[in-house]
């Protein structure tokens, strides 16, 4: 799968520089990591944020939005959302914060 440097790019404007900010490349694209816990990445075929188990269902019931699936298994607490929900900045914007706001209550890896 290939990567999408535009959507990289969104991702690194909107986060920022904060603290225990890492990247690397991983799910086929351009994964973001907080304090060494996966928060959201970059794909060809859209943005994934994880928002934690039970978090989800908000983001499920918004166009564009829809449950990961690894290898046929349904992830649950991370959503893929596609181009059209990504590519909205407020949308963007509250993925990104209800991701940060799960991993941050994760311990440190």
């Amino acid at each position: 799968m290939a990567r999408d440097a535009g959507l990289e790019e969104l991702l690194k404007e909107q986060l920022g520089n904060r603290p225990g900010l890492s990247e690397k490349a991983m799910f086929g694209g351009w994964g973001f990591l907080l304090n060494g816990n996966l928060l959201c990445a970059a794909r060809e075929d859209g943005m994934l944020a994880r928002l934690g188990k039970g978090n989800d269902d908000w983001a499920l019931k918004l166009p564009g939005i829809i449950p990961m699936i690894a290898r046929g298994r349904h992830m649950q607490g991370w959503v893929r959302a596609e181009a059209e929900a990504y590519g909205d900045d407020a949308l963007r914007g509250r993925l990104l914060d209800a991701a940060l706001a799960y991993v941050d209550t994760l311990p440190t890896k």
